[in-house]
């Protein structure tokens, strides 16, 4: 089951939040308690390895 922070919260700790979805954790998003957004992973690659593959793209 996911974590539930509100979306001050959420805005203020974002980048702890985001480490934290890297090593597999989830969070949904609420705005006055009801919630409105899922944040999770888009794959387990590590970290960097997206803009790694992107760049390859272009050269």
């Amino acid at each position: 089951m996911s974590e539930q922070v509100n979306v001050q919260d959420a805005k203020t700790r974002l980048s702890e939040l985001l480490a934290r979805v890297e090593r597999g954790e989830e969070f949904t998003i609420a705005r006055g308690g009801s919630p409105v957004a899922r944040l999770s992973a888009l794959r387990a690659a590590p970290y960097g390895s997206w803009a790694l593959c992107q760049a390859a793209t272009y050269i």
